[in-house]
């Protein structure tokens, strides 16, 4: 074991023992729920363990809330998108409604499809679902969007680029 090893360990130690216990009810505070909250801290922690820099740190609080406001904006993310997905799903007759295998890989997908979008200008997003889930042609999003039709060959090339080759 490196020599540095022991060190990190103890200051990981140090950190978890001194501020778990705010990160949790600081997240508690935003989300409105425990179980949510604890998950959430030990997901920041877990991000500390895999982040370089460690005994750098000089505001811990400032540092572990910065991660955990990452996290808690992903959280609520795709939260959004199960619950907008579990309502679109209530509206199908029972007879055609997906399996619960099926539910799961489609939320999964529009998660990775939303996490692959993200950065996008909110028209670029707005194009690529306009042709994706509503089939609607370029001249009809652009007349939609009220943009030209070569904003929107540029977004929907975007949009792709971002969801067919992932950095």
């Amino acid at each position: 074991m490196p020599a540095a090893e022991p060190a990190l360990h103890t200051h990981l130690q140090t950190l978890y023992r001194d501020h778990h216990g705010w990160l949790q009810g600081w997240l508690r505070k935003k989300l409105g729920n425990a179980f949510d909250a604890a998950d959430l801290a030990q997901d920041t922690f877990v991000r500390v363990l895999r982040a370089p820099g460690l005994d750098a740190v000089q505001e811990p609080r400032a540092y572990l809330a910065t991660i955990a406001r990452n996290l808690l904006i992903n959280h609520v993310r795709r939260r959004a998108i199960e619950r907008a997905y579990l309502d679109a799903l209530a509206l199908l007759p029972e007879p055609v409604a997906p399996s619960p295998e099926a539910r799961l890989i489609v939320l999964e997908t529009l998660i990775e499809i939303d996490r692959r979008l993200s950065g996008l200008p909110a028209q670029a997003k707005q194009a690529f679902l306009l042709a994706q889930l509503e089939g609607l042609g370029q001249a009809e999003i652009a007349a939609e969007l009220g943009i030209s039709l070569s904003t929107v060959k540029r977004h929907l090339a975007k949009a792709a680029t971002r969801c067919f080759f992932p950095e």
